[in-house]
């Protein structure tokens, strides 16, 4: 689910009780702008909707993608936080031959979009104990505003976290998730374990999906090294039937990123954040409604329609966010 599971760094500092947060963290995000690029790289697919099995490939010579976040507080006192975040994400292709196959065409001339909200609620217990619970929606796939409909593209996600927080530079939690991460929905344990070494050095991890090791070069500028596994659900409605008849197909998606990042003030309220890294591209296969019913621990039908081998390729970004002045937050921690 794209990292939108770190609501931990959307709460700060309290003296009396518990947050999943460290001392040394990045300021919590209330506006993200986010664009990504990557360079060009080779797909090809082995297309299981016919008998014979055929075979297309061509260069996917533009893959960009862009989201817009909010973060707001609903309810922000000392013993629990209600926040509510909604998204907007765009990913588009284009392709060197997209007549070679029935869904390059379709992806090149309708894209990819999510329209996400979710809440979030951080529930400290006491001076050491705490949890997170979260649910999400988001509206997946390659609709355009007519085609828009919650009953064809509705994806939903939850998780639930218990943690600990031994010192204001070390906390950790156990919990389970349900989600994306892996292509299809299912559930899965998590590992959050958030520490502080050094004034300089830390560590930031929801693992499996992210670990993320943290420099602090001064409290305006901020280095990360270490990697992502970003997974992704689509309703794609082909504008031509595949020869076996189908109309629909379920995008998975799923990839690994080893990454670097920058994060630096601008001034106060905005800062700037600078990423790249590698995507190795684990799964862009594409599956009908029968095979993405399996269940949570893997039960069902596994047949794919079609079976995508994307090449890795290096990626860029440019991230614009706004986090809470400091007037604000001293207010709030000197209540």
């Amino acid at each position: 689910m794209k990292g939108d599971t770190a609501v931990a760094d959307q709460v700060g500092q309290n003296k009396e009780f518990a947050v999943p947060s460290v001392v040394g963290m990045g300021p919590s995000k209330g506006l993200v702008l986010h664009y990504e690029r990557l360079s060009q790289f080779n797909i090809k697919s082995e297309l299981r909707d016919r008998e014979p099995q055929g075979e297309a490939s061509t260069t996917v010579t533009k893959n960009a993608r862009a989201f817009v976040k909010a973060y707001a507080p609903l309810w922000n006192h000392p013993h629990l936080k209600v926040i509510l975040g909604v998204n907007y994400d765009r990913e588009e292709f284009n392709f060197k031959d997209p007549n070679a196959s029935v869904l390059y065409r379709n992806l090149e001339e309708k894209g990819l979009k999510t329209i996400g909200t979710q809440l979030a609620v951080i529930r400290p217990v006491d001076a050491v104990h705490w949890y997170i619970a979260r649910v999400k929606g988001e509206l997946n796939g390659d609709y355009t505003s007519s085609e828009l409909t919650l009953k064809d593209y509705l994806k939903t996600s939850a998780e639930f976290i218990y943690g600990w927080k031994k010192s204001p530079t070390f906390a950790w939690g156990l919990g389970v998730q349900l989600g994306y991460t892996f292509g299809r929905q299912s559930l899965y344990p998590v590992l959050l374990y958030n520490r502080t070494f050094s004034p300089q050095w830390g560590v930031e991890s929801l693992f499996p999906a992210r670990v993320t090791f943290r420099y602090n070069v001064s409290p305006k500028t901020l280095l990360f090294a270490g990697y992502t596994v970003d997974g992704l659900n689509y309703n794609i409605k082909l504008r031509e039937p595949l020869q076996n008849g189908l109309r629909t197909l379920i995008l998975r998606e799923t990839e690994v990123k080893p990454r670097v990042r920058l994060e630096r003030e601008i001034y106060d309220f905005l800062w700037f954040g600078l990423e790249g890294g590698y995507r190795y591209n684990y799964s862009f296969n594409n599956v009908d409604q029968n095979s993405n019913t399996r269940g949570l621990f893997g039960t069902g039908s596994s047949d794919k329609t079609i079976v995508n081998t994307l090449g890795g390729a290096p990626y860029a970004s440019v991230e614009l966010f706004l986090v809470p002045p400091r007037k604000f937050l001293k207010k709030t921690i000197s209540k």
